[in-house]
């Protein structure tokens, strides 16, 4: 399988590196704006370099990975479906919910397979964790906690272009929240502070942030993220039922210290990038797409996930902005 990638920055060199170790993947054709960035991914993975991504989707690849700036989105999974080439693109569709849904409408009816990349999805705790209340081991869910505590905050220009942390760090406790559950989301409250770099500030974001999600069956989610988590990168959740409660993310790479008298857990090197939390979730993810590129599956996250994840996030920003309880119907219409 010939697998083209667009955009070879910190996560697409990632992706090349990851896809270069398959064995459903024969070869790959690279290409960004940087010609350095290509040429360094031609060299470590033996892939192709192709000039533009016009000439990847042209080089007879069977399927295309978009981890381009979110910018460009947008045009290259539309260039990607009209060339009849199955697309991977990392999240968000778009930088604007307007943006996604056009990308929506313009794919609609399409059989080109689009798979957005939603990686926790993926990851073993949360996959055993969805099984777990799909079986109905929990019986009637009440509560649930998720949490996304990054080590130190991503650099000002990053924060600047980001669209704020609800979109770009909360949306994954969205989604996974959404799927592992099986239910949406209809209302949010969401606060937030600035307990650290200034420049988060300034660009009109908060850095320490909390959200009460009301699902639409009446049971509670509550979002806890920040960008300060000295210990390392914390990704966890908690499932509690009438019957049973269980946890994601409780093993010996917790970046978290227990305090209680003989306690040792856990006695492991804390995770302390997305990277290494999530590398094995990253390989399973790309695997699935070229399941979905061979057509023995269909996408596990489409772009109507994806977009339903973003209203979220747009309803969380609009509540903490507003100091207000907001539904999804309102951000919808808007």
């Amino acid at each position: 399988m010939r697998i083209g990638i667009l955009g070879l920055g910190r996560i697409g060199a990632f992706h090349a590196e990851t896809l270069s170790g398959l064995d459903a993947v024969s070869s790959l054709v690279v290409a960004d704006p940087f010609a350095e960035a290509a040429k360094n991914a031609a060299e470590r993975f033996g892939a192709e370099v192709a000039d533009s991504p016009e000439a990847v989707l042209a080089a007879g690849v069977d399927g295309v990975v978009v981890a381009a700036a979110t910018d460009a989105h947008p045009a290259l999974i539309l260039a990607a479906v009209e060339a009849g080439i199955p697309v991977f693109c990392e999240k968000p569709v778009a930088k604007t919910m307007s943006e996604g849904v056009r990308v929506l409408e313009a794919v609609r009816g399409s059989a080109v397979p689009i798979q957005i990349g939603y990686n926790r999805r993926f990851d073993a705790g949360f996959v055993a964790a969805r099984a777990a209340v799909t079986a109905g081991e929990l019986g009637t869910l009440h509560t649930v906690r998720s949490t996304t505590l990054d080590p130190a905050p991503p650099p000002a220009a990053y924060v600047a272009a980001s669209g704020g942390i609800f979109r770009d760090c909360s949306v994954h406790d969205f989604d996974i929240i959404r799927w592992v559950t099986g239910r949406e989301v209809t209302e949010v409250y969401a606060v937030g502070g600035n307990r650290g770099a200034d420049y988060i500030k300034e660009a009109g974001d908060a850095d320490t942030t909390g959200a009460i999600l009301t699902l639409d069956d009446g049971t509670i989610a509550v979002v806890s993220n920040s960008r300060h988590n000295a210990r390392g990168y914390d990704v966890r959740m908690e499932i509690h039922g009438f019957t049973d409660s269980i946890a994601v993310g409780l093993e010996d790479k917790l970046p978290l210290r227990s305090v209680e008298p003989g306690v040792t857990f856990p006695a492991g090197t804390p995770h302390d990038f997305f990277m290494d939390r999530f590398a094995a979730a990253y390989r399973a993810e790309l695997t699935a797409f070229t399941e979905v590129v061979a057509g023995t599956r269909t996408s596990p996250c489409t772009i109507e996930d994806a977009l339903e994840a973003g209203w979220i996030a747009e309803a969380c920003t609009l509540s903490l902005h507003e100091h207000r309880p907001v539904t999804i119907a309102e951000v919808r219409a808007s």
